[in-house]
């Protein structure tokens, strides 16, 4: 024990007594669409992101390791140290192609890319433009992004989440000569809508803005050959490897220009160590099934409409859901952990979603549709879940 311990366990006994202690628990892979905890209990898994279930894939172990076989566990350093393979440039390249961009950089994850992205941007406002940027958020993107936005020191002005017309309206209410950057996410982590990216374009291109697009839950998933919903309409696209891709790591892909700003200037690019070429080899492999995946594709996107009809005909909300993520909205904290609990003792993860993640009032079961669910299986959690319901009621 530390000096210091005392007021460790007095937070952790605040944070419990609020009923929002949180617990890491050991889960591992149990074939198909099932984790076994390590008390041995195994459940439906309908939390994870793993969207096409490409983690356990073979082609991607494989690649994993022939990459490791060829560069070794690690990559060494920084990018701008040695950290810079000719397989790393090779993966930056056909991630431009696949987001229809110029180019792109690697990052170790969607945290590092977000929070280093934004401050870079920023760098560039005072440097070039010679007054601070202004920052338009979508109210629902990701905390990455408002970390971004809290390490480059501004407060974004926040729009209402995928109202383009007031974007408009806050955009024409914008002054100095700063960069404007709007940002937002394709598709929303904890709703499972999609942003009208299209519209975004539009007004962003109107008003000279420069328009960042989170594609972490769309990447692989959604669009032609999972390219994503941006479709080169974005001037930079953000994206993760370790959702539907199965991997780990991100990317930011956008003009040859910026990525080569951001060389410069984005910290999390500068000043940690490269990704593994395990992980790269992986992802190296999972660019090479996305085209041939549209089944799967497609598969996950109908269980996902029959879950949430069922929802709605059980008088369940499950808000403007219209992907693979359907959050069913329970509203407050003691009926969403209730009703999680009862989900995994039937033998289903579909764990609760509470604040600060959401809103006070907002609490949801995130349930998370991947191509290794069953239509048994996906009946079988509708059921469940209306039954436990009915017990609160």
């Amino acid at each position: 024990m530390t000096r210091f311990d005392n007021l460790f366990q007095k937070g952790l006994a605040d944070l419990s007594a609020q009923g929002r202690l949180r617990t890491c628990q050991q889960w591992q892979y149990a074939g198909g669409a099932l984790l076994k905890r390590s008390d041995g209990v195994v459940v439906t898994d309908f939390s994870s992101n793993d969207y096409l279930g490409l983690r356990m894939h073979p082609l991607l172990r494989e690649r994993a390791c022939s990459w490791a076989q060829a560069e070794g566990s690690g990559s060494g350093a920084s990018r701008l140290v040695t950290g810079t393979s000719s397989q790393a440039c090779m993966l930056e390249k056909r991630v431009a192609r696949l987001k229809h961009m110029q180019a792109a950089r690697l990052f170790s994850s969607g945290w590092q890319a977000n929070a280093s992205l934004v401050p870079a941007l920023a760098r560039l406002s005072v440097q070039v433009c010679g007054a601070p940027a202004v920052i338009l958020a979508d109210k629902l993107i990701h905390a990455s992004l408002y970390h971004g936005c809290a390490a480059a020191g501004i407060r974004p002005i926040r729009f209402r989440h995928n109202d383009v017309a007031h974007l408009e309206n806050l955009l024409q209410k914008t002054e100095g000569t700063g960069l404007r950057i709007v940002l937002t996410e394709s598709v929303f982590s904890m709703d499972g809508d999609v942003a009208d990216i299209a519209a975004l374009h539009e007004v962003t291109q109107k008003y000279d803005a420069l328009l960042c697009v989170d594609e972490a839950h769309a990447t692989g998933i959604l669009g032609p050959e999972g390219a994503g919903l941006a479709n080169g309409l974005a001037d930079v696209v953000i994206g993760t490897f370790s959702k539907a891709l199965g991997s780990m790591g991100a990317f930011i892909a956008a003009s040859e220009g910026l990525c080569r700003w951001l060389d410069n200037a984005a910290s999390g690019f500068i000043y940690s160590t490269a990704p593994s070429p395990l992980v790269l080899g992986a992802v190296d492999a999972a660019l090479d099934l996305l085209p041939q995946m549209d089944a799967q594709r497609a598969h996950v996107a109908a269980l996902a409409a029959s879950f949430r009809q069922k929802m709605h005909d059980a008088g369940q909300d499950t808000g403007p859901s219209s992907t693979q993520i359907v959050p069913i909205l329970v509203g407050q904290e003691p009926q969403a952990r209730t009703l999680a609990q009862k989900m995994l003792e039937a033998g289903f993860l579909a764990v609760a979603i509470r604040p600060p993640t959401v809103p006070p009032g907002g609490c949801r079961l995130r349930v998370v549709f991947h191509a290794n669910h069953t239509w048994a299986q996906m009946e079988a959690l509708a059921d469940t879940f209306i039954r436990a319901s009915k017990g609160l009621a």
